[in-house]
Protein backbone atom coordinates (compact mmCIF):
# COMPACT_ATOMS: atom_id res chain seq x y z
CA UNK A 1 0.00 0.00 0.00
CA UNK A 2 2.97 2.40 1.18
CA UNK A 3 4.29 1.81 -2.62
CA UNK A 4 1.26 2.54 -4.66
CA UNK A 5 1.12 5.79 -2.36
CA UNK A 6 4.68 6.75 -3.40
CA UNK A 7 4.03 6.34 -6.88
CA UNK A 8 0.88 7.96 -6.77
CA UNK A 9 3.02 11.10 -5.15
CA UNK A 10 5.23 10.83 -8.06
CA UNK A 11 3.18 10.66 -10.58
CA UNK A 12 1.01 13.95 -9.43
CA UNK A 13 4.10 15.63 -8.72
CA UNK A 14 5.68 14.87 -12.44
CA UNK A 15 2.32 16.10 -13.72
CA UNK A 16 2.57 19.06 -11.96
CA UNK A 17 5.91 20.10 -13.09
CA UNK A 18 4.88 19.36 -16.70
CA UNK A 19 1.65 22.18 -15.83
CA UNK A 20 4.19 24.60 -15.03
CA UNK A 21 6.23 24.40 -18.25
CA UNK A 22 5.33 26.54 -21.56
CA UNK A 23 7.33 26.86 -24.93
CA UNK A 24 5.41 29.06 -27.59
CA UNK A 25 6.31 31.20 -30.48
CA UNK A 26 5.80 34.99 -29.91
CA UNK A 27 7.45 37.96 -31.49
CA UNK A 28 9.97 40.08 -29.94
CA UNK A 29 8.88 43.64 -29.26
CA UNK A 30 11.40 45.16 -26.66
CA UNK A 31 14.18 44.77 -25.09
CA UNK A 32 14.78 46.02 -21.54
CA UNK A 33 18.50 45.21 -20.96
CA UNK A 34 20.83 42.07 -22.20
CA UNK A 35 19.21 40.06 -20.03
CA UNK A 36 15.33 40.79 -20.04
CA UNK A 37 13.59 41.31 -23.33
CA UNK A 38 8.93 42.03 -24.24
CA UNK A 39 7.34 39.85 -26.38
CA UNK A 40 3.99 40.11 -27.68
CA UNK A 41 1.44 37.11 -26.73
CA UNK A 42 -2.21 37.10 -28.07
CA UNK A 43 -1.55 40.95 -28.47
CA UNK A 44 -0.66 41.64 -24.75
CA UNK A 45 2.71 42.54 -23.89
CA UNK A 46 5.08 39.78 -21.88
CA UNK A 47 8.56 40.59 -20.07
CA UNK A 48 10.69 37.83 -20.10
CA UNK A 49 13.55 37.39 -18.22
CA UNK A 50 16.59 35.26 -19.82
CA UNK A 51 17.35 31.84 -17.76
CA UNK A 52 20.62 30.95 -16.47
CA UNK A 53 22.57 34.30 -17.46
CA UNK A 54 23.30 37.65 -15.92
CA UNK A 55 24.24 40.61 -17.91
CA UNK A 56 25.65 43.72 -17.22
CA UNK A 57 23.60 46.54 -15.83
CA UNK A 58 22.99 49.59 -17.83
CA UNK A 59 25.39 51.86 -16.19
CA UNK A 60 27.56 49.13 -15.77
CA UNK A 61 30.35 48.32 -18.55
CA UNK A 62 29.41 46.65 -21.51
CA UNK A 63 25.38 47.01 -20.13
CA UNK A 64 24.40 49.03 -23.20
CA UNK A 65 26.81 47.20 -25.56
CA UNK A 66 25.02 43.97 -24.03
CA UNK A 67 21.30 45.52 -24.78
CA UNK A 68 22.53 46.05 -28.87
CA UNK A 69 23.70 42.66 -29.12
CA UNK A 70 20.85 40.51 -27.73
CA UNK A 71 19.05 43.83 -29.77
CA UNK A 72 20.44 42.76 -32.75
CA UNK A 73 20.18 38.58 -31.95
CA UNK A 74 16.19 38.99 -31.44
CA UNK A 75 14.53 42.47 -31.82
CA UNK A 76 11.22 41.58 -34.27
CA UNK A 77 11.95 38.42 -34.53
CA UNK A 78 9.44 35.35 -33.95
CA UNK A 79 10.83 33.33 -31.54
CA UNK A 80 10.04 30.47 -29.43
CA UNK A 81 10.21 31.14 -25.64
CA UNK A 82 10.35 27.96 -23.46
CA UNK A 83 9.88 29.02 -19.79
CA UNK A 84 9.05 27.02 -16.41
CA UNK A 85 8.16 29.94 -14.04
CA UNK A 86 7.90 33.52 -13.23
CA UNK A 87 9.97 35.78 -10.68
CA UNK A 88 9.17 38.20 -8.24
CA UNK A 89 8.82 40.63 -10.47
CA UNK A 90 6.52 38.68 -12.95
CA UNK A 91 8.85 38.01 -15.04
CA UNK A 92 8.70 34.67 -17.36
CA UNK A 93 12.09 32.81 -16.58
CA UNK A 94 12.91 31.70 -19.97
CA UNK A 95 15.37 30.52 -22.90
CA UNK A 96 14.39 31.67 -26.33
CA UNK A 97 15.39 29.86 -29.20
CA UNK A 98 15.63 32.11 -32.68
CA UNK A 99 14.31 30.61 -35.80
CA UNK A 100 17.14 28.94 -36.73
CA UNK A 101 17.34 27.24 -33.14
CA UNK A 102 19.97 29.57 -31.83
CA UNK A 103 19.82 29.15 -28.40
CA UNK A 104 19.96 33.73 -27.88
CA UNK A 105 20.82 32.60 -23.56
CA UNK A 106 23.03 30.33 -24.59
CA UNK A 107 24.77 33.29 -27.23
CA UNK A 108 24.96 35.79 -24.99
CA UNK A 109 27.15 33.91 -22.95
CA UNK A 110 29.37 32.41 -26.12
CA UNK A 111 29.76 36.42 -27.13
CA UNK A 112 30.87 37.56 -23.66
CA UNK A 113 27.65 39.41 -22.72
CA UNK A 114 26.92 37.30 -20.29
CA UNK A 115 27.99 35.75 -17.16
CA UNK A 116 26.33 32.41 -15.88
CA UNK A 117 23.96 33.01 -13.63
CA UNK A 118 25.53 30.19 -11.45
CA UNK A 119 23.17 31.43 -8.09
CA UNK A 120 20.14 30.13 -9.82
CA UNK A 121 21.38 27.93 -12.79
CA UNK A 122 23.49 24.39 -12.28
CA UNK A 123 23.96 24.13 -15.81
CA UNK A 124 27.16 22.60 -17.38
CA UNK A 125 26.41 24.52 -20.43
CA UNK A 126 26.50 27.51 -19.78
CA UNK A 127 29.52 27.23 -16.99
CA UNK A 128 32.17 26.10 -20.23
CA UNK A 129 30.38 28.54 -22.85
CA UNK A 130 31.73 31.16 -20.05
CA UNK A 131 35.08 29.72 -19.59
CA UNK A 132 35.39 29.26 -23.41
CA UNK A 133 34.51 33.17 -23.64
CA UNK A 134 37.10 34.26 -20.82
CA UNK A 135 39.81 32.26 -21.96
CA UNK A 136 38.74 34.16 -25.84
CA UNK A 137 38.73 37.17 -24.30
CA UNK A 138 35.74 38.17 -26.62
CA UNK A 139 32.82 40.90 -25.40
CA UNK A 140 33.14 42.01 -21.47
CA UNK A 141 35.96 39.47 -20.84
CA UNK A 142 38.38 41.79 -22.58
CA UNK A 143 38.01 44.17 -19.60
CA UNK A 144 41.52 43.93 -17.11
CA UNK A 145 38.66 43.44 -14.51
CA UNK A 146 35.22 42.74 -15.50
CA UNK A 147 32.82 43.24 -12.56
CA UNK A 148 29.34 40.67 -12.21
CA UNK A 149 26.45 41.73 -12.64
CA UNK A 150 25.49 40.82 -8.96
CA UNK A 151 28.09 42.57 -6.99
CA UNK A 152 27.51 45.41 -9.09
CA UNK A 153 23.90 45.79 -7.84
CA UNK A 154 25.04 44.96 -4.34
CA UNK A 155 27.67 48.11 -4.43
CA UNK A 156 24.97 50.28 -6.11
CA UNK A 157 22.67 49.43 -3.08
CA UNK A 158 24.64 50.49 -0.33
CA UNK A 159 24.55 53.72 1.06
CA UNK A 160 26.58 56.41 -0.28
CA UNK A 161 28.55 58.34 3.31
CA UNK A 162 28.06 61.73 4.05
CA UNK A 163 30.51 64.56 2.93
Amino acid sequence: MIIKARILLIVLLLQNVQVFATSFTAKVIGIKDGDTIEVLVDNKPLVVRLEHIDCPEKKQAFGNVAKQQIAALCFGKMVTVSGKKYDRNKRLIAEILLPNNVNVNMEMVRLGYAWHFKKYSKSEAYANLEMSARKSRVGLWQDATPIAPWEFRAISKKPKAIQ
